[in-house]
């Protein structure tokens, strides 16, 4: 079977640096994602170029079909050990998971990353080889659907040392936490995220160190299906409308004209939700075979404006405000992130005198611009988004 592979992470600067010092490369392929996640030798610019190296170095050879001895080997070469310290300038985890479930993973000098099967942490047979003087730990195992693996930096297993805990947050501690958030979190990004948070927390806002966390989920695809706008031609209304149900996956409309040729076209009732509505969102409607329907470019800007802030995790930001479920942009927040692994857009382009001045050209329009901005956030998310104009 072919899962999607849901990745996603974040990271937290030390306090008073500009930059962070780990950096995580993600790169996916047909059949596969390959995640590196390094913590470059102390902090701020220094640490960032290191990490960066190390990143860039290993997906590329990686992608390209290099192994994992030339590619430590080429790392190796190029970042050599600090003379000083006597520390490698880099450590580092790389992951490539296959879209069957399939999994292996080089650790050099980074926490051992944390396995959860079924609410428990697993712990899987790991082999140590050694490449340019270096000890590098592998692992095969096999991913299935709702299974959580997370990588972390060191700054996770040191929040709050000294402060809030003495010893910091420990590997089994975070263990733990991860077994208790891996089921009722269904996305990669709310679990980054979530973690992310703890550890700010531990820092009391000011981490001591660069502090990062890459999850990833296997699961299985789960497609959505939002059409906005009327077509460019009325005359495409009804093809449009018989594309988009034959289309595998959940429903969405946004836009009060789309809505009217959805319902008209299918010969249902456009029923309007009146206790759905805020002051800021206007209210949802009904539409039998419909998943959801909402107003248009109002509550895809809004939706877009609370993506935004689920995704920085700087806001620190109770996710219970973003998914209240009570308004249209809520709810389609809620769809979209955790629900969602494949986005098809059907993007009308017809001028709406409402949202714009007619004299601009069409790819001006307030309405596409929101969309063209939904879709680099969803991609940014690691979401596959399809955009047809009509």
């Amino acid at each position: 079977m072919s899962y999607f592979i849901d990745v996603a992470y974040d990271h937290l600067n030390k306090r008073d640096e500009e930059l962070c010092g780990d950096n995580v490369e993600i790169i996916r392929n047909e059949d596969s994602v390959i995640i590196v996640l390094a913590d470059g030798l102390g902090s701020g610019v220094k640490a960032n170029i290191l990490a960066t190296l190390t990143t860039k170095i290993a997906a590329t050879m990686l992608r390209e079909g290099a192994s994992i001895y030339e590619t430590v080997k080429t790392i190796s070469n190029t970042l050599p050990v600090c003379n000083v310290r006597k520390l490698a300038y880099s450590t580092f985890t790389i992951i490539k998971v296959k879209s069957n479930g399939k999994v292996y993973v080089a650790e050099y000098d980074n926490p051992p990353y944390f396995l959860v099967k079924k609410k428990k942490i697993n712990e899987t047979k790991k082999i140590n080889i050694e490449i340019e003087g270096k000890v590098i730990k592998e692992s095969n195992f096999e991913l299935n659907e709702g299974d959580l693996l997370t990588i972390v930096s060191d700054g996770v297993v040191h929040a709050g040392v000294g402060g809030t805990l003495n010893l910091g947050w420990q590997w089994e501690n975070v263990a733990e936490y991860l077994e208790g958030i891996s089921t009722n979190k269904k996305s990669s990004k709310n679990i980054s995220n979530e973690l992310l948070g703890v550890c700010n927390n531990l820092y009391a806002n000011r981490p001591g160190d660069d502090t990062t966390v890459v999850a990833v989920k296997v699961r299985n695809p789960e497609i959505i299906n939002l059409f906005t706008g009327p077509p460019e031609d009325n005359n495409m209304d009804k093809e449009v409308v018989i594309n988009l149900m034959r289309s595998k996956g959940k429903k969405i409309v946004c836009g009060g004209t789309a809505s009217k040729i959805v319902a008209r076209e299918l010969g249902a009732e456009l029923e309007v939700n009146m206790d759905s509505m805020v002051v800021d969102v206007p209210p949802t409607a009904t539409i039998k075979g419909i998943d959801l329907a909402t107003e248009g470019v109002l509550t895809l800007s809004k939706t877009v404006e609370k993506i935004k802030v689920f995704i920085d995790p700087s806001t620190n930001t109770n996710s219970n405000i973003i998914f209240n479920n009570k308004d249209g942009a809520s709810i389609l927040v809620d769809h979209l992130l955790n629900n969602c692994t494949h986005l098809n857009l059907w993007v009308g382009k017809a001028i709406n005198p409402a949202h714009q001045n007619p004299d601009l050209p069409i790819d001006l329009s307030i309405k596409l611009k929101v969309v063209d901005e939904l879709v680099m956030l969803m991609e940014r998310l690691g979401k596959k988004v399809k955009v047809n104009y009509i």
